[in-house]
This record gives C-alpha cells, sequence and structure tokens, in this order.
C-alpha cells in the first residue's frame, strides 16, 4: 500500500512542477545564504584566534559554507528538472535521472540538518578553547618584545575594552600571572626584589589589572593596583567596588558573543532544512506522478503520487534484501585446488 497517495490532475501536476520552479530557485537563494553564514562565522572565528586554543572548531564554518554550495547545485538542477515537467513529453529525458537525484538531495537534506545540530553542539568545544586559548595568551600578555607575541598585549587589552570584561574567568585571574615586564620593574627597590624572591617560579604577582580592566563607568577613579587592600585606598571596600572593575571573565563574555551568533544561524539552518524537506517532498510527488502517467499513456489523464509506492516495513525489508544481495555478488568464489 502506497505511503501518503495523493491523485493528481493534468492542472495540478502542472501547477505543482511550476511552484517546485519557483521554490527551488528559492533553494539556491538558501543555499547562497548558507555559504555566507558559514563564512561570516569563520570570519568571526578567525578574528580572535589567536585568543584560542588549536582545536578544530572551523568543521562548523566549513560544513556550512559546503553545504551553501551544494544546495545551490542541487537546486539550480533541480529548477531545471522541474521547468522541463510542465511538458509531460520533455519528462522523458528526466526519467532515469530523478530517482537518482530524489535519493542525493534525500541525502543532502540530512547533511543540512547534522549542520544545524553541529551548531548548537559546538558550544562545549568553543569554551574549552576559549579557556586554554584566553589562559596562556595572558602568560605572554608582558612579552611585548618577543617576536610572535608582541600583538597579545594590544589585543587582549581591545578585547577587554571592546567586550567590557577582565581576565578569563575575572579579574582576579590576573593576581595568578606576571603581566608586568621585568624590564619595567625597578630592581633597586627591596618590596620588588623581595616579591620576585617570595615566588617560587620567580615571579612578580600582584594583585593588580591592567588598564583595559578599569569600569569606564566608575565614579571614582580606577584602582588598578592593591586592588584587594581596602587600608591602600581611601573610603573603599574591594568586596562590594563592583563599579571599578569590569566584573565579567573575557571568556564568558565572548562565549556570549559566539553563542548568539551560532544559535542565530542554527535557526536559519534548521529553517533551510524544513524548507528542502518539503520541496523534496514536492519533487517526489510530481515524479511518481508523472511516471504513472507514462504507465497510462494518456498525458491528460489523472495519476497517482506518492512518497513511498509501499509501506515503510516493506520499503525497508526490499532494500535491505537489496543490500545483501550486493554484498553476495561481491563475495569471491572459493578457488578449488588443483589435483596433484
Amino acid at each position: 500500500m502506497a505511503v501518503l497517495r495523493v491523485k493528481f490532475t493534468k492542472t495540478k501536476r502542472d501547477k505543482l512542477a511550476q511552484v517546485l520552479w519557483i521554490l527551488n530557485w528559492i533553494s539556491v537563494v538558501t543555499g547562497a545564504i548558507l555559504f555566507s553564514l558559514g563564512l561570516f562565522l569563520k570570519v568571526e572565528l578567525n578574528k580572535r584566534g589567536e585568543l584560542m586554543a588549536e582545536r578544530d572548531i572551523q568543521y562548523v564554518p566549513n560544513m556550512l559554507i559546503a553545504v551553501g554550495l551544494i544546495a545551490c547545485a542541487i537546486n539550480f538542477l533541480g529548477g531545471k528538472i522541474c521547468y522541463d515537467c510542465v511538458d509531460t513529453t520533455k519528462f522523458l529525458r528526466w526519467k532515469l535521472i530523478m530517482l537518482p537525484y530524489i535519493i542525493c538531495t534525500f541525502f543532502f537534506t540530512f547533511c543540512v540538518l547534522v549542520g544545524a545540530l553541529m551548531c548548537y553542539s559546538m558550544r562545549g568545544e568553543l569554551e574549552e578553547s576559549l579557556n586554554l586559548g584566553l589562559t596562556e595568551a595572558m602568560k605572554f600578555y608582558k612579552d611585548t618584545d618577543t617576536p610572535g607575541r608582541c600583538f597579545l598585549k594590544r589585543t587582549l587589552d581591545y578585547l577587554q575594552i571592546e567586550f567590557q570584561c577582565c581576565g578569563n574567568n575575572g579579574y582576579k585571574d590576573w593576581f595568578q600571572i606576571q603581566w608586568i615586564s621585568n624590564r619595567y620593574l625597578d630592581m633597586s627597590q627591596k618590596e620588588v626584589v623581595d616579591r620576585l624572591r617570595s615566588n617560587v617560579e620567580g615571579r612578580y604577582l600582584i594583585d593588580g589589572v591592567p588598564f583595559s580592566c578599569c569600569n569606564i563607568n566608575s565614579p571614582r577613579p580606577c584602582i588598578q593596583q592593591q586592588v584587594s587592600n581596602n587600608s591602600a585606598h581611601f573610603n573603599y571596600e574591594h568586596q562590594t567596588e563592583e563599579l571599578n572593575l569590569w566584573m565579567k571573565g573575557c571568556r564568558q563574555a565572548l562565549l556570549e558573543h559566539y553563542n548568539y551568533i551560532i544559535q542565530s544561524i542554527g535557526l536559519a539552518v534548521l529553517i533551510t532544512w524544513l524548507f528542502e524537506l518539503s520541496v523534496l517532498t514536492g519533487v517526489r510527488y510530481l515524479q511518481t506522478s508523472l511516471e504513472n502517467v507514462l504507465r497510462q499513456g494518456d498525458p491528460n489523464s489523472e495519476s497517482d503520487g506518492w512518497l513511498l509506492e509501499n509501506s515503510f516495513m516493506e520499503t525497508a525489508r526490499t532494500n535491505l534484501n537489496i543490500i545483501k544481495s550486493l554484498g553476495k555478488n561481491n563475495v569471491p568464489p572459493k578457488q578449488i585446488p588443483e589435483a596433484s
């Protein structure tokens, strides 16, 4: 028994072919949009690539770029097929191609769905990449004279100002690393020397933060040094002085930024998948209804169209038997040993 059988008149078949021709061209545009979204996401990730660990997070934009290009090609061909199918006689040139085309398009729509799910699943890897990358970049903040690292101070300062954040998880992250280069430390001062000697690794650690952590909305001058020392500043309580420094960590700020982009792209890809699936359904109805017209021999007669000629179970069983028979045919024959 056919699945979702629908009866088509000649007029309905022609209208279906015309509508599908238009929808396929719209799908070409959506393919270009997918390509553009993938390219946009790739550029956004590369903008701050130096703040991310070497993890494979480019697979999502690469997938979207590939899916977008394939969508343009597949739907361009689909538009040509549907345009010719308005004339039953022209359908003959596509008769042998339409079923393989539908099968390939079905697997393609599955890839679009996978692309949408990948957008929603990359948050964890992105967060880990940002966590490791920011931690590593902060260690090299002071290396303004080291080739290959001299740009990191400027990059981190711009980041903290633009996203109104401080440190990786918060401003106290700067307390755990030496972010002031030794060339700017006065070794003649006993306090500096004692602080260096007190650290096992010989690092100059202070409870201070770079200037870019200062909150521009603070009502008082920014306190960068001795942040946790209340007695060092007049009328100051560091546990309640939330307006003085940016409290949000840069990892969280960047994650929120990318998460908004990724979720928006994921929603667009999901809508594209639903649209492509509806177009594919229409093409399947057009193909089966036109094949039934050819069997009847009258191009003006009514014909049935369906998604599957048999039930889901029967179709699955038939395809499984085909796969098994192909596997048996590929088994090499046993060689009979020659008689001595």
